[in-house]
């Protein structure tokens, strides 16, 4: 090591090299806070990095530890039920899915009024009820007031839902 405190390239670590590269970009670049906030600046970064656990404190003069402010607990840590009532008035889209097929682009571009598209389902199964497009409820289609609508026939759990999801 020299006498005057600056250490080599090769007796500096990756983690120290790297913060003595990001200081001198600092110091070239335009936006550049004054020289002598650059220190601090140098400093912080040396102190995220021991608290990330890269780099230990004793090769690191200067360091502190960065202030950390305290969160309350919320109503995760306590069991509290969240508020509902923030989310209550969101609109969604539902839509009921009789059933899909795919066809080439050829045979898309021939249809016309009166063509007939095979689906997958079959006559009497159960219609898809989908909220912003995830599966939540099969059921049939009824007539209301000369209107289609859909009686649900199963709901599916919430725990089920979730499992689709993650798929």
């Amino acid at each position: 090591m020299a006498d005057d405190g600056i250490r080599s390239e090769q007796e500096m670590s990756e983690d120290e090299k790297l913060a003595a590269e990001w200081q001198v970009a600092m110091a070239e670049s335009d936006d550049a806070e004054p020289a002598g906030d650059t220190g601090d600046r140098a400093d912080e970064w040396a102190a995220a990095m021991a608290e990330a656990g890269e780099v230990d404190q004793a090769s690191a003069p200067g360091v502190r530890t960065a202030p950390m402010e305290e969160f309350d607990q919320g109503t995760a840590a306590t069991g509290e039920a969240p508020d509902l009532d923030v989310i209550l008035d969101i609109p969604v889209v539902i839509s009921m899915e009789v059933g899909n097929t795919q066809i080439p682009i050829r045979n898309l571009l021939q249809l016309n009024q009166g063509s007939v598209i095979e689906l997958d389902r079959l006559a009497g199964e159960p219609l898809d009820v989908l909220v912003n497009g995830t599966l939540i409820a099969h059921g049939e289609v009824v007539m209301v007031n000369d209107k289609f609508g859909i009686r649900l026939t199963d709901v599916i759990s919430p725990a089920e839902r979730i499992k689709r999801l993650q798929k």
